[in-house]
């Protein structure tokens, strides 16, 4: 006798349209609601200039040499001494006849400093040379 009779259950259906749909919302409000906020890795105070141009594409980009208000050199936002800056500046000239050498240093570094980059520039026959300012406040 079979007084038990077994039904046959249908297996459980996820929704993935649903899910898919509750995650695109999730996406949205995260993305509203966060801040992107550009943090430079190395805060540097530009002196001023009234010739202050602005940075533009160019189609040979500047090899960039950073000095902070203590005299460290940086080159990549990577600190160096000035022996590893010289020689990458030889090297870098080497492979690029053309390259142009872009000083960015703070207002308060040690002029000394900025005097030794152009020397190892000229050691490495690098002939063009740049250094970053911020304009003058108008006003």
């Amino acid at each position: 006798m079979r007084f038990f009779v077994r039904k046959r259950r249908t297996t459980p259906a996820v929704i993935i349209v649903a899910l898919i749909d509750v995650l695109i919302v999730l996406l949205i409000f995260l993305l509203v609601t966060t801040t992107f906020k550009q943090q430079a890795a190395l805060k540097l105070q530009l002196p001023e200039s009234s010739q202050a141009k602005k940075e533009g594409a160019n189609e040979n980009p500047p090899f960039v040499v950073s000095i902070d208000s203590n005299g460290v050199y940086y080159l990549e936002k990577l600190p160096v001494t000035f022996e590893q800056l010289q020689s990458d500046l030889i090297s870098r000239a080497e492979k690029n006849p053309k390259l142009v050498l872009a000083i960015n240093a703070d207002e308060k570094a040690p002029w000394g400093k900025v005097v030794q980059v152009r020397d190892a520039a000229a050691k490495a026959k690098i002939k063009n040379l740049v250094a970053y300012t911020k304009e003058t406040a108008k006003p």
